[in-house]
């Protein structure tokens, strides 16, 4: 039985290869039964040749992000290799993508009839998500162990615990319990599901197929909510309607637009002309 736990993955703290991986913001999934070349067709990713270790990964990454005009384009380039794990082997992709996954339908597919498990950061102020996908489906998401969402976000709570996240047998924070590196207890936690031991080595020396991954189009969205729960327990909730978020914007916009009218309150110029006539 794997008994892999946070203290297993303290060598992420130290590690040239992470830091650049938390501070570009990345996403590292593992996906059962297929090939790397499988999965970046999957991915719609041109491909772009192989790439030397971490180096020539980042190397290519940073070759296309020089090449591209727009600031906001969320191309780039990611790298796959397989990699021995339970019942098979997995592919590995790595990506210095800010943290934004592999796209949601690549995932459904990828994972029908096997597993897929992925991790990431988005490199700014530290947003830290863990996905598990059974058999197309979405079982256990979170950002926060102890608020889960998913088809079945319980089922992992055993292993959570297992692993070092201070959580009691509900699945709530455990407020007594020592903390934890939440970020080598998540790669504790993939390395359960799937048999992979990440290593340094193992990312700093595979070779990886290189493909560059398209922007992904922006999803539609309806509303607006900010939930915000202060250090008092007093909270703030408030929604907006797509059409109320619009109807602020075009008002906004159409006060920009509006012709800046200057007034003046003081005396004419008449006024002091005709004082100074009767002087």
């Amino acid at each position: 039985m794997n008994s892999v736990t946070a203290h297993d993955y303290a060598w992420i703290r130290t590690s040239p290869v992470f830091r650049h991986m938390t501070g570009s913001g990345y996403t590292l999934t593992l996906i059962r039964g297929w090939a790397p070349r499988e999965v970046l067709r999957v991915m719609e990713a041109e491909p772009r040749g192989i790439g030397e270790g971490t180096a020539g990964l980042i190397e290519a990454d940073d070759a296309h992000s020089a090449e591209v005009d727009d600031y906001w384009d969320e191309s780039h380039v990611a790298g796959a290799f397989s990699v021995p794990g339970e019942s098979g082997d997995w592919t590995l992709v790595l990506g210095f993508d800010g943290g934004l996954g592999i796209a949601a339908p690549c995932v459904e597919t990828l994972s029908k009839g096997g597993r897929v498990v992925a991790h990431s950061t988005n490199g700014g102020k530290p947003i830290d998500l863990f996905h598990w996908f059974e058999d197309g489906e979405l079982r256990t998401t979170f950002e926060g162990p102890s608020a889960r969402d998913g088809r079945t976000p319980d089922e992992l709570v055993p292993l959570l615990r297992e692993v070092g996240f201070p959580l009691t047998f509900e699945g709530e924070h455990d407020e007594s319990a020592p903390d934890v590196d939440r970020k080598a207890a998540v790669l504790a936690l993939a390395e359960r599901l799937t048999g992979v031991r990440i290593t340094e080595s193992l990312l700093q020396d595979a070779t990886y197929e290189l493909g560059l991954v398209p922007e992904q189009p922006a999803e539609e969205w309806t509303k607006v909510v900010i939930d915000i729960t202060d250090a008092h327990g007093e909270r703030f909730y408030r929604e907006w309607t797509y059409e109320e978020v619009a109807a602020a914007s075009d008002r906004a916009r159409a006060e920009a637009d509006a012709p800046v009218v200057i007034t003046y309150n003081g005396p004419s110029p008449m006024d002091h002309s005709e004082h100074e006539a009767d002087e």
